[in-house]
């Protein structure tokens, strides 16, 4: 089984390493984007790859992007990676890991959508009702559906670093009142028309994150992922149970063992142990299999 860790393309020129994508430049005002197997857990990335991670999340990711192609446009231009490399050695590292996109303008905002009671939301509820400073009905329990799903923006942090909870305030200082309500709107409804879709496949869709991009038209974009287990929190729904926190098709794997070995979430990670890195690689291939059924 191959895996690639990171990439090294000669035909194209490398614009950017993020966490677990490396971007390249191509002609026509496009890029090619390559999902590697590197996992960031804590914001800190492995040194280990989770084998083929990137073909299954590109694989999800593509789905989701023809899925939701009438909800709003996304970054896909349609062509072939293996058609902007010219290499035998490139098309091997870009086969079934690979999208070229548009040449979009990223917000710097991460846009969040919480559906259930979760993770960092369940502790800061516990202390204070709210979720991002939202107000909530007393009484819920962990992993409590919400009444209506809810917009939490976070500031995008560079690699390395975390991420940050926003108020929508401040979603609209940093994107401006008008864009803010676009981003709040689209995502939610991006993530109501895949929760009712993922819900038919037996998978909950607890919380995604999505980035959007603009064109030179100021046509707002789904870019970069899109519903993969990554970004988002999918829970089994028939081991869905409010009141605990239900197993989940993501990296919960690694980062379970990670906090079982008393590391102190600084660089660098212990090195996982290769039956950890099958285990989340099998969690993944899970997914993708449940929402292609």
């Amino acid at each position: 089984m191959n895996s690639l860790l990171t990439s090294n393309l000669t035909s194209l020129k490398k614009i950017y390493s993020g966490k677990v994508r490396d971007l390249y430049e191509v002609e026509g005002g496009r890029l090619l984007m390559i999902a590697t197997d590197r996992l960031s857990a804590f914001d800190v990335i492995l040194a280990e790859p989770i084998p083929e991670k990137g073909k299954i999340l590109t694989a999800i990711s593509n789905f989701w992007f023809d899925k939701l192609k009438d909800v709003m446009p996304n970054h896909l231009t349609g062509d072939l990676p293996e058609d902007v490399v010219t290499s035998e050695e490139d098309r091997a590292q870009v086969a079934g890991r690979a999208v070229v996109s548009k040449k979009l303008k990223g917000l710097p905002v991460e846009a969040i959508v919480r559906g259930y009671v979760a993770g960092s939301g369940w502790k800061e509820y516990q202390k204070s009702g709210t979720i991002c400073g939202i107000n909530l009905p007393a009484g819920l329990k962990e992993a409590d559906q919400l009444p209506e799903p809810i917009f939490t923006p976070s500031t995008k942090a560079a690699v390395g670093d975390h991420d940050e909870n926003i108020t929508y305030a401040q979603c609209e200082e940093i994107l401006g009142a008008e864009m803010a309500a676009k981003v709040s709107a689209a995502a939610i409804k991006l993530y109501k028309t895949a929760a009712e879709y993922a819900a038919t496949r037996g998978i909950i869709i607890a919380d995604t994150k999505f980035e959007f991009g603009v064109d030179d038209n100021g046509v707002l974009h789904l870019m970069d992922e899109a519903l993969t287990p990554d970004s988002s929190r999918f829970w089994p729904a028939d081991q869905y149970v409010p009141g605990t926190n239900p197993p989940s098709f993501d990296k919960q794997f690694v980062r379970d063992w990670l906090e079982s070995t008393g590391w102190d979430k600084t660089p660098p990670a212990p090195s996982l142990p290769a039956e950890v890195a099958e285990k989340t690689a099998a969690k993944y291939r899970e997914a993708l299999e449940k929402l292609m059924a």
